[in-house]
Protein backbone atom coordinates (compact mmCIF):
# COMPACT_ATOMS: atom_id res chain seq x y z
CA UNK A 1 0.00 0.00 0.00
CA UNK A 2 3.05 2.46 0.36
CA UNK A 3 3.29 3.14 -3.00
CA UNK A 4 -0.20 4.34 -3.08
CA UNK A 5 -0.43 6.88 0.24
CA UNK A 6 -0.98 10.09 -1.55
CA UNK A 7 -4.28 8.44 -2.64
CA UNK A 8 -4.87 7.35 1.02
CA UNK A 9 -4.62 11.13 1.93
CA UNK A 10 -6.30 12.44 -1.11
CA UNK A 11 -9.56 10.54 0.23
CA UNK A 12 -8.55 12.11 3.36
CA UNK A 13 -8.63 15.50 2.54
CA UNK A 14 -11.85 15.22 0.87
CA UNK A 15 -13.97 17.96 2.10
CA UNK A 16 -17.53 19.21 1.50
CA UNK A 17 -19.14 22.69 1.81
CA UNK A 18 -22.32 23.27 3.85
CA UNK A 19 -24.23 26.07 4.36
CA UNK A 20 -26.25 25.57 7.72
CA UNK A 21 -29.57 27.39 8.37
CA UNK A 22 -31.81 27.26 11.70
CA UNK A 23 -35.38 26.18 10.80
CA UNK A 24 -37.79 28.99 10.79
CA UNK A 25 -40.12 27.71 13.15
CA UNK A 26 -37.64 27.41 15.70
CA UNK A 27 -36.29 30.88 15.18
CA UNK A 28 -36.94 33.30 18.58
CA UNK A 29 -34.97 36.21 17.92
CA UNK A 30 -36.57 39.12 16.29
CA UNK A 31 -34.20 38.77 13.39
CA UNK A 32 -33.23 35.22 12.32
CA UNK A 33 -29.43 34.26 12.32
CA UNK A 34 -27.28 34.26 9.69
CA UNK A 35 -26.53 30.98 7.81
CA UNK A 36 -23.69 29.09 9.18
CA UNK A 37 -20.85 27.97 6.42
CA UNK A 38 -18.35 25.31 6.99
CA UNK A 39 -16.17 23.06 5.32
CA UNK A 40 -16.56 19.29 6.27
CA UNK A 41 -14.68 16.41 6.12
CA UNK A 42 -16.18 13.74 4.08
CA UNK A 43 -14.64 10.81 6.30
CA UNK A 44 -15.76 11.85 9.82
CA UNK A 45 -19.48 12.10 11.15
CA UNK A 46 -21.75 15.31 11.99
CA UNK A 47 -21.83 15.44 15.85
CA UNK A 48 -17.40 15.56 15.64
CA UNK A 49 -17.99 19.11 13.68
CA UNK A 50 -21.19 21.12 14.45
CA UNK A 51 -20.23 22.18 17.95
CA UNK A 52 -19.39 25.84 16.34
CA UNK A 53 -22.85 25.05 14.69
CA UNK A 54 -24.86 24.25 17.82
CA UNK A 55 -22.97 27.65 19.65
CA UNK A 56 -23.67 30.01 16.49
CA UNK A 57 -27.80 28.77 16.24
CA UNK A 58 -28.47 28.03 20.04
CA UNK A 59 -28.92 31.84 21.34
CA UNK A 60 -31.68 31.64 18.44
CA UNK A 61 -34.18 29.54 20.12
CA UNK A 62 -36.09 29.65 23.22
CA UNK A 63 -34.09 28.88 26.37
CA UNK A 64 -36.21 26.33 27.57
CA UNK A 65 -34.47 24.47 24.10
CA UNK A 66 -30.90 25.51 24.88
CA UNK A 67 -29.84 21.48 26.27
CA UNK A 68 -31.97 20.36 23.80
CA UNK A 69 -30.38 17.88 21.43
CA UNK A 70 -29.26 19.57 18.04
CA UNK A 71 -30.22 17.56 14.87
CA UNK A 72 -30.24 17.89 11.34
CA UNK A 73 -32.38 17.54 7.74
CA UNK A 74 -31.54 17.41 4.49
CA UNK A 75 -35.25 18.42 2.52
CA UNK A 76 -37.51 16.40 4.97
CA UNK A 77 -34.87 14.18 5.97
CA UNK A 78 -33.37 13.39 9.11
CA UNK A 79 -29.11 12.79 8.63
CA UNK A 80 -28.23 10.01 10.39
CA UNK A 81 -25.54 10.81 12.63
CA UNK A 82 -23.57 7.29 13.04
CA UNK A 83 -23.64 7.55 8.74
CA UNK A 84 -20.44 9.31 7.54
CA UNK A 85 -20.89 12.55 5.91
CA UNK A 86 -19.86 11.81 2.57
CA UNK A 87 -21.83 8.94 2.37
CA UNK A 88 -25.25 10.86 3.66
CA UNK A 89 -24.35 13.16 0.76
CA UNK A 90 -23.78 10.52 -1.89
CA UNK A 91 -26.69 8.91 -0.90
CA UNK A 92 -29.56 12.14 -0.65
CA UNK A 93 -27.62 14.52 -2.55
CA UNK A 94 -28.79 14.02 -6.31
CA UNK A 95 -27.67 17.63 -7.65
CA UNK A 96 -24.43 18.83 -7.41
CA UNK A 97 -25.81 22.08 -6.36
CA UNK A 98 -23.24 23.25 -3.48
CA UNK A 99 -22.66 24.41 -0.67
CA UNK A 100 -25.22 21.69 0.49
CA UNK A 101 -27.88 23.61 2.34
CA UNK A 102 -29.02 21.34 5.94
CA UNK A 103 -31.25 22.37 8.24
CA UNK A 104 -30.78 23.10 11.84
CA UNK A 105 -33.47 21.29 14.77
CA UNK A 106 -33.46 21.62 18.72
CA UNK A 107 -37.02 20.30 18.62
CA UNK A 108 -39.12 17.16 18.64
CA UNK A 109 -36.13 15.29 17.98
CA UNK A 110 -37.11 12.04 15.62
CA UNK A 111 -36.74 9.34 17.68
CA UNK A 112 -38.32 7.29 15.54
CA UNK A 113 -35.86 7.71 12.99
CA UNK A 114 -32.44 8.70 14.37
CA UNK A 115 -30.51 7.09 17.53
CA UNK A 116 -29.53 8.84 20.16
CA UNK A 117 -26.59 10.49 20.50
CA UNK A 118 -25.85 12.23 23.67
CA UNK A 119 -22.25 13.06 23.72
CA UNK A 120 -19.26 12.20 21.13
CA UNK A 121 -18.30 8.84 23.65
CA UNK A 122 -21.42 7.80 21.57
CA UNK A 123 -19.76 8.36 18.38
CA UNK A 124 -16.46 6.51 19.25
CA UNK A 125 -18.46 3.52 20.90
CA UNK A 126 -20.46 3.22 17.38
CA UNK A 127 -16.82 3.46 15.66
CA UNK A 128 -15.35 0.72 17.21
CA UNK A 129 -17.54 -1.41 17.02
CA UNK A 130 -18.10 -0.95 13.16
CA UNK A 131 -13.92 -1.86 13.39
CA UNK A 132 -14.37 -4.71 14.93
CA UNK A 133 -16.88 -6.31 12.63
CA UNK A 134 -15.09 -5.27 9.66
CA UNK A 135 -12.11 -6.82 11.40
CA UNK A 136 -14.20 -9.52 11.98
CA UNK A 137 -14.65 -9.75 8.28
CA UNK A 138 -11.53 -9.29 7.25
CA UNK A 139 -8.45 -11.29 10.28
CA UNK A 140 -11.40 -12.37 12.03
CA UNK A 141 -11.28 -10.03 14.17
CA UNK A 142 -7.74 -10.82 15.04
CA UNK A 143 -6.03 -7.53 14.64
CA UNK A 144 -8.24 -5.23 16.97
CA UNK A 145 -8.05 -8.16 19.82
CA UNK A 146 -4.29 -8.14 19.47
CA UNK A 147 -4.17 -4.06 18.90
CA UNK A 148 -3.80 -2.38 22.49
CA UNK A 149 -5.82 0.51 24.13
CA UNK A 150 -3.24 3.39 22.89
CA UNK A 151 -3.98 1.82 19.20
CA UNK A 152 -7.77 1.88 19.30
CA UNK A 153 -7.44 5.42 20.80
CA UNK A 154 -5.39 6.47 18.21
CA UNK A 155 -8.25 5.56 15.19
CA UNK A 156 -10.30 7.59 17.19
CA UNK A 157 -8.42 11.03 17.89
CA UNK A 158 -6.71 10.61 14.44
CA UNK A 159 -10.42 11.33 13.73
CA UNK A 160 -11.99 13.00 16.03
CA UNK A 161 -9.09 15.72 15.32
CA UNK A 162 -8.81 15.16 11.75
CA UNK A 163 -5.15 13.84 11.75
CA UNK A 164 -4.41 11.51 8.74
CA UNK A 165 -0.59 10.10 10.13
CA UNK A 166 -1.99 9.55 13.80
CA UNK A 167 -5.22 7.65 12.31
CA UNK A 168 -3.06 5.40 9.45
CA UNK A 169 0.02 4.93 11.92
CA UNK A 170 -2.37 2.47 13.88
CA UNK A 171 -5.10 1.97 10.57
CA UNK A 172 -2.62 0.41 9.08
CA UNK A 173 -2.43 -2.60 10.90
CA UNK A 174 -6.20 -3.51 9.65
CA UNK A 175 -5.28 -3.12 6.36
CA UNK A 176 -2.03 -5.85 6.34
CA UNK A 177 -2.93 -9.11 4.54
CA UNK A 178 -1.16 -12.20 2.59
CA UNK A 179 -0.54 -11.06 -1.02
CA UNK A 180 -1.89 -14.12 -1.99
CA UNK A 181 -5.01 -14.25 -0.43
CA UNK A 182 -5.68 -10.48 0.58
CA UNK A 183 -9.01 -10.04 3.12
CA UNK A 184 -10.67 -13.23 3.72
CA UNK A 185 -14.05 -10.86 2.98
CA UNK A 186 -14.72 -7.76 1.91
CA UNK A 187 -16.43 -5.28 4.50
CA UNK A 188 -18.99 -3.20 2.56
CA UNK A 189 -22.30 -1.98 2.46
CA UNK A 190 -24.13 -1.46 -0.66
CA UNK A 191 -27.07 1.37 -0.47
CA UNK A 192 -29.56 1.15 -3.28
CA UNK A 193 -32.72 2.72 -2.45
CA UNK A 194 -34.14 2.51 -5.81
CA UNK A 195 -33.79 -0.82 -5.53
CA UNK A 196 -34.88 -2.78 -2.12
CA UNK A 197 -36.70 -0.92 1.01
CA UNK A 198 -33.16 -2.41 2.80
CA UNK A 199 -31.52 0.07 4.37
CA UNK A 200 -28.50 -1.50 2.87
CA UNK A 201 -27.22 -4.72 1.26
CA UNK A 202 -24.30 -6.05 2.87
CA UNK A 203 -23.63 -10.28 2.06
CA UNK A 204 -20.00 -11.96 2.05
CA UNK A 205 -17.50 -11.31 -0.47
CA UNK A 206 -14.06 -12.92 -0.68
CA UNK A 207 -11.70 -10.60 -3.02
CA UNK A 208 -9.98 -13.48 -4.60
CA UNK A 209 -11.89 -16.91 -5.71
CA UNK A 210 -10.05 -19.30 -8.01
CA UNK A 211 -7.20 -17.32 -7.69
CA UNK A 212 -9.24 -14.48 -9.68
CA UNK A 213 -9.20 -11.03 -8.41
CA UNK A 214 -13.02 -10.28 -7.96
CA UNK A 215 -14.06 -6.68 -8.92
CA UNK A 216 -16.68 -4.42 -8.41
CA UNK A 217 -18.88 -6.03 -11.23
CA UNK A 218 -18.87 -9.63 -9.50
CA UNK A 219 -19.86 -7.91 -6.23
CA UNK A 220 -22.72 -6.16 -7.69
CA UNK A 221 -23.85 -10.04 -9.15
CA UNK A 222 -23.28 -11.55 -6.08
CA UNK A 223 -26.63 -8.66 -4.86
CA UNK A 224 -29.00 -10.37 -7.02
CA UNK A 225 -30.25 -7.03 -8.10
CA UNK A 226 -31.50 -5.92 -11.70
CA UNK A 227 -29.52 -2.81 -11.17
CA UNK A 228 -29.73 -1.98 -14.57
CA UNK A 229 -33.50 -2.24 -14.83
CA UNK A 230 -33.36 1.69 -13.71
CA UNK A 231 -31.34 2.77 -16.57
CA UNK A 232 -27.62 4.01 -16.87
CA UNK A 233 -25.88 3.72 -13.06
CA UNK A 234 -22.43 4.80 -11.23
CA UNK A 235 -21.12 2.89 -8.13
CA UNK A 236 -20.41 5.97 -5.82
CA UNK A 237 -17.85 6.61 -2.71
CA UNK A 238 -16.65 9.51 -1.56
CA UNK A 239 -18.11 11.49 -4.54
CA UNK A 240 -15.59 9.13 -7.04
CA UNK A 241 -17.47 6.91 -9.80
CA UNK A 242 -15.60 3.76 -9.47
CA UNK A 243 -15.28 1.29 -12.54
CA UNK A 244 -16.87 -1.74 -12.18
CA UNK A 245 -13.50 -3.76 -13.49
CA UNK A 246 -11.84 -2.43 -10.15
CA UNK A 247 -10.47 -4.94 -7.82
CA UNK A 248 -12.16 -5.44 -4.59
CA UNK A 249 -8.94 -5.49 -2.85
CA UNK A 250 -7.66 -2.62 -4.20
CA UNK A 251 -10.79 -0.88 -3.32
CA UNK A 252 -11.53 -2.57 0.13
CA UNK A 253 -7.52 -0.64 0.90
CA UNK A 254 -7.49 2.37 -0.21
CA UNK A 255 -11.42 3.42 -0.44
CA UNK A 256 -12.82 2.80 2.85
CA UNK A 257 -14.10 4.91 5.62
CA UNK A 258 -12.36 5.46 8.60
CA UNK A 259 -14.69 2.64 10.38
CA UNK A 260 -13.23 0.17 7.77
CA UNK A 261 -16.16 -0.55 5.51
CA UNK A 262 -16.80 0.70 2.36
CA UNK A 263 -19.74 2.63 1.83
CA UNK A 264 -20.58 2.08 -1.72
CA UNK A 265 -24.13 3.93 -3.07
CA UNK A 266 -25.82 3.02 -6.84
CA UNK A 267 -26.88 6.23 -8.41
CA UNK A 268 -28.83 6.72 -11.40
CA UNK A 269 -28.49 9.60 -14.21
CA UNK A 270 -31.33 11.94 -13.27
CA UNK A 271 -33.33 12.49 -16.13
Amino acid sequence: MAEDREILREIWEGRLPVCFTLATEEVSTPIAPDPFYLMVPRLTYFPLVTDKVRRHFVRCVVPEKHDNKMWLEFEKCPLKWHYPIGLLYDLLVTSSELPWQITVHFDKYPDNKLLKCPSKDVVESHLMHSLKEADALKHKNHIMALMQERDHKQLWLGLLHDRFDQFWSANRKLMEHSAEDGFRHIPFRLYAPQLTSKPFLQYLVKPIENEKKLTLEDLLQKANLNVESKGPFQIVIHGIDIPLETPLQWISEHLSYPDNFLHLCIRYSST
